[in-house]
């Protein structure tokens, strides 16, 4: 029967440390912490400078334009009801000084128009041209058809 040996392994030369291959070699530390915080470090740096100039700048900015602004010229409303200047022609309907109602001068016209369209009146006498409402002439040509128009000139043959 065999005994259980309860020595270590690891009793060779140089117990305890990482074993070592005398073709290989590598790094003692890949990655230097040291370096990376310096990198952090410049970079907020850079980060907190920018911030700073911009700053700067937008006073820089916002005083020169104030400075350099005018002021706008005031509305005609503001310079009260007694101030008569109007503006060129022609004016727009329905603007300050305009004595015309433009809804007026719309209702007018369509009245107007719609007269034009509806009455009966001689145009020509003598070659027998008359004006009739719009809707008995739609009626007539519905009736009757248009007249025959004109032939086309003919195309000359080269």
């Amino acid at each position: 029967m065999s005994t259980m040996s309860t020595e270590s392994h690891n009793s060779g030369p140089g117990a305890g440390e990482a074993p070592r291959n005398t073709d290989v070699s590598f790094e003692e530390r890949d990655i230097q912490v040291g370096t990376i915080y310096g990198y952090l470090f410049a970079l907020a740096l850079s980060v907190v400078v920018s911030a700073v100039i911009c700053v700067f700048i937008l006073r820089f900015t916002l005083n020169f334009a104030a400075s350099s602004d005018t002021a706008p010229p005031p509305s005609r409303a503001a310079l009260g009801p007694n101030h008569h200047d109007l503006p060129p022609e022609p004016r727009l309907q329905g603007v300050p000084g305009h004595t015309e109602d433009p809804q007026q001068d719309l209702r007018d016209k369509v009245k107007s128009d719609t007269e034009a369209n509806e009455k009966f009146e001689w145009i020509d006498r003598n070659s027998g041209v008359v004006q009739i409402p719009v809707e008995d002439a739609m009626k007539m040509i519905a009736e009757k058809g248009l007249p025959a128009g004109s032939a086309p000139p003919a195309e000359k043959k080269k």
